[in-house]
């Protein structure tokens, strides 16, 4: 097995353990809502401390339910994945473009050496 293999199985394992462990060791059990994203946390923590606090401003578009919030979010972390693929994807094509390029022109120089006499190639 290589390196880069290892390396990719550690990580998928890290992984699978940060999404299983919190469950199966009940971290979120004493709460109504157990894993509640970050904005809930803030919005119950700022009331908690303030409870007379006003929001400065208001969101632009309200989603009428849960779902089609969550499908929005899901969305655009989609199209942010994807942006990011295409950008990657693109550098390395154009490294290993650039990479056979050379190889060409070595290739072709050498060959161009290969049909003069030691004393042409000087």
């Amino acid at each position: 097995m290589s390196r880069n293999t290892k390396i990719n199985l550690l990580l998928l394992l890290v992984v699978a353990a940060l999404a299983v462990l919190p469950l199966a060791l009940g971290l979120g059990d004493h709460k109504k809502e157990p894993f509640t994203g970050s904005d809930g946390e803030a919005e119950s923590a700022i009331t908690e401390i303030e409870p007379d606090y006003e929001p400065w401003f208001s969101p632009l578009y309200e989603p009428p339910s849960g779902e089609i919030e969550s499908a929005l979010f899901s969305l655009q972390a989609a199209l942010g994945a994807g942006v990011l693929a295409y950008y990657f994807g693109l550098h390395r094509g154009r490294r290993q473009g650039e990479q056979r390029a050379l190889e060409r022109e070595a290739e072709s120089a050498l060959a161009g050496d290969a049909g003069k006499s030691p004393a042409e190639r000087d």
